[in-house]
């Protein structure tokens, strides 16, 4: 995402994606601590080894991994959790969906579009819990609300799903959605808004995007897709594939425990977080500390399940989406919404 973002939430290409699977051989409410020389298995213990890959390069998002990593909370349920970067955008879906790694972070409505080509995947985890991807127009701009960019034009990243979220803005917000002019600009979208060649976009997120063109001097107004129509969906969700839930379920549940306690040390401790966070900074993708600081304040509000666990996952939230999705003609066939997320034990 610098200049703009790298790595999209793309619709998978189902052919790609097909290859890699013929070619494929195959709540804790206690303060979580740093673990202790006691706390640690032995050295004779053998560790399971679990490998996740991420959506992009490490950020704010990710703290709470990196948490559970220098805190002991993995190697405290026995696990060896390697990370991986995604080479490409669609890396993490295929790879989990092939049984070539074992976790990966994707978005809610990719699942439920991969769930129908056939793709088994499904989500163990509600990571972020509300939309990040907002509608976004230069705070000089006049423009108020999504009909006033009626005659105007958006620039998006190359995705039908969000051609779909700013029509669902537009006409909720009284509009005609087929009165503005939407323009694929690829990954620049920063660029294209910060030079006037749109008058707004659309796949720029409030953790990043937004707060890299204020750093930049480009202010903008971000308008919450929630507000106009677009139902409230997990931005960022953990998921396996169906035939590693067979086999490792309580691994994974164990998994959910260790970055449970990754999340609450990160909520109690953010500054100290944010300095493990540093610590594994890519060195291809370097990370800026202040624009850092300020994602995971807006972060972490929007990763709180209130009383219900973390990652925990509302069946209404799923079925909305599904709902959306099918009016919008974005699922290439009917699937059951249940089948599509699992909340682990």
């Amino acid at each position: 995402m610098i200049p703009a973002r790298k790595l999209k939430k793309t619709l998978i290409p189902v052919i790609s994606l097909y290859l890699v699977l013929l070619l494929s051989s195959c709540g804790n409410n206690e303060r979580p601590e740093p673990a202790t020389a006691n706390s640690l298995p032995s050295e004779s213990t053998q560790l399971h080894k679990l490998t996740l890959m991420l959506d992009w390069y490490p950020n704010a998002v990710h703290s709470f991994l990196y948490a559970a990593v220098q805190n002991g909370y993995f190697a405290e349920e026995g696990l060896d959790v390697e990370i991986k970067m995604p080479a490409d955008s669609n890396d993490a879906l295929k790879l989990v969906a092939a049984n070539q790694i074992d976790l990966a972070f994707s978005y809610q409505p990719q699942v439920l579009m991969a769930r129908a080509e056939n793709i088994p995947v499904k989500s163990i985890a509600a990571i972020v819990r509300h939309p990040l991807n907002h509608l976004m127009v230069p705070a000089d701009s006049g423009i108020s609300s999504p009909k006033d960019l009626a005659g105007k034009n958006i620039g998006y990243s190359s995705i039908p799903l969000y051609e779909a979220m700013v029509r669902t803005m537009i006409k909720s917000d009284g509009g005609d959605p087929q009165a503005s002019n939407l323009i694929d600009v690829g990954f620049d979208l920063i660029p294209a808004i910060s030079t006037g060649q749109v008058d707004g976009i659309m796949g720029g997120f409030i953790n990043h995007e937004q707060l890299i063109l204020e750093k930049e001097g480009h202010p903008v107004t971000s308008m919450n897709p929630t507000d106009y129509g677009v139902p409230d969906y997990y931005e960022l969700v953990l998921v396996a594939s169906e035939q590693g839930l067979q086999n490792s379920e309580a691994y994974f549940t164990k998994f959910m425990k260790a970055i449970t306690k990754g999340q609450q040390f990160v909520q109690e401790h953010p500054e100290q977080a944010l300095a493990q966070l540093l610590e594994h900074e890519d060195a291809t993708s370097p990370l800026d500390k202040t624009i850092e600081q300020t994602s995971l304040q807006i972060l972490l509000p929007l990763m709180d399940a209130g009383e219900e666990p973390f990652g925990y996952q509302d069946p209404a939230s799923w079925e909305k989406v599904h709902q959306w999705l099918s009016e919008n003609g974005l699922l290439s066939s009917e699937i059951k919404t249940e089948d599509a997320f699992i909340n682990l034990k």
